[in-house]
């Protein structure tokens, strides 16, 4: 893998939250997957404030919580801060599972979870993400960690690189050169100072592209043929009916 994967634990008992914990920190040194358990709590609340302000990319949250808490509530806010996040339930009620997968859970795991049971898991999410056209893109020494369709579109500002995503944006101290080649083919150079990505774009009006999230990048003219050409015949999702060239 060619980013680290960061994964969460929630749980109200502390002894299956260990466990849990140590099995998986296990699969990962056993098949040297590129994953880390940053963070477990038995407190739920804890748990949501941790997920919705740090980088998290798998979570493990046990249905049936204390204090009246469920762990479905937790995944519908979760999924609404991030849709791109991957939710596993545990719990030992089978019964939840028809209600979980209203969350776009990736797997419902049934306690007692075997070894054996949370490899499969843990393999298959590994392959999907491997799999899948959402590619991550590390930044700042590994410490950040951004899913490359969450960007719209990548600034030069001298020696720095402002990436604007969907909620956020970034700073990091970097170049083009050494950023572009750990992007998808849907993003694209258009101008010196911008690289987009034209999944986020909502049409074009002369040398303005307008994206999506209103932001605006521009087309220079050394890098206009071939921006045109890419959209024109490229194998990529955006939908040129809409695009305006305006004169």
């Amino acid at each position: 893998m060619e980013y680290m994967l960061n994964f969460a634990l929630c749980d109200d008992n502390e002894c299956v939250l260990s466990r849990l914990s140590k099995m998986l920190e296990s699969l990962f040194i056993k098949h040297n997957f590129d994953c880390n358990v940053t963070f477990t709590s038995v407190d739920p609340n804890s748990f949501l404030a941790y997920v919705l302000n740090n980088h998290v990319d798998v979570v493990f949250l046990d249905i049936d919580l204390k204090n009246n808490i469920s762990g479905l509530n937790l995944a519908e806010t979760i999924r609404k801060h991030n849709k791109n996040i991957y939710i596993i339930f545990t719990t030992a009620h089978l019964e939840y599972g028809l209600m979980a997968y209203k969350y776009k859970t990736f797997d419902y795991l049934v306690k007692p979870i075997s070894v054996e049971r949370l490899e499969v898991t843990v393999s298959r999410l590994l392959e999907d993400i491997t799999e899948s056209h959402c590619k991550y893109l590390k930044l700042s020494n590994n410490k950040i960690i951004i899913i490359c369709d969450s960007i719209c579109y990548i600034r030069k500002e001298g020696m720095k690189l402002i990436l604007q995503a969907d909620d956020r944006a970034y700073t990091i101290y970097s170049s083009f050169k050494n950023v572009m080649p750990n992007l998808p083919n849907n993003f694209v150079r258009c101008h010196k100072s911008y690289i987009v990505n034209i999944n986020k774009i909502e049409h074009i009006v002369n040398n303005q592209i307008m994206l999506k999230n209103k932001n605006i990048c521009y087309i220079g003219p050394n890098y206009q043929k071939t921006f045109m050409e890419v959209l024109k015949h490229g194998n990529l999702s955006i939908n040129l009916d809409s695009i305006n060239y305006a004169k």
